[in-house]
């Protein structure tokens, strides 16, 4: 696989998203849980989300109960929570491995693509890796940084 665009997803509906539907679009992927204490940074999510999206720019955020079993729910209750709680409009992908023998292609991929701290593998949820329109990796942001602080690299990619 050479970019973001080679792969599909499973959304929390069951339903397979090619991810190549976002060609041309700025993505930032993110693995979230809803009972972590970087789950307050859905409300960040969501502010990138409404002010960026008519700009070619969208949030894509993949629940993971690989950390301190902290997304313990269905993919269902997953949804639930990120609507009630922080009104998401980003989709809500269903629940994956990032790390692992079983780790979803993709994000075996993003890793490859950009280390991190830990070289390779994911060191907590709300890990972040920001695409560009190509669909190549950029950056690559770890759990401490607020999606807030992400708004000058996504601007730089995003059409004037």
């Amino acid at each position: 696989m050479t970019s973001f665009y080679d792969f599909t997803a499973r959304l929390g509906t069951g339903a397979e998203q090619r991810l190549d539907a976002y060609r041309g679009r700025v993505v930032l992927i993110v693995n979230v849980a809803s009972q972590c204490g970087f789950t307050p940074q859905y409300e960040g999510l969501q502010a990138l989300q409404s002010q960026c999206r008519p700009r070619g720019r969208d949030v894509r955020a993949f629940p993971s109960n690989q950390f301190g079993r902290q997304e313990p729910g269905s993919d269902t209750d997953t949804a639930a929570f990120c609507d009630t709680r922080y009104r998401v409009t980003f989709p809500v992908f269903a629940k994956t491995d990032v790390n692992g023998a079983g780790a979803n292609p993709l994000w075996v991929w993003l890793k490859s693509q950009k280390g991190g701290l830990l070289g390779s593998a994911i060191k907590w949820n709300f890990t972040k890796f920001l695409v560009d329109p190509a669909g190549q990796v950029i950056g690559r942001y770890p759990p401490t940084t607020a999606p807030g602080a992400l708004a000058p690299d996504i601007e730089r990619l995003l059409p004037a």
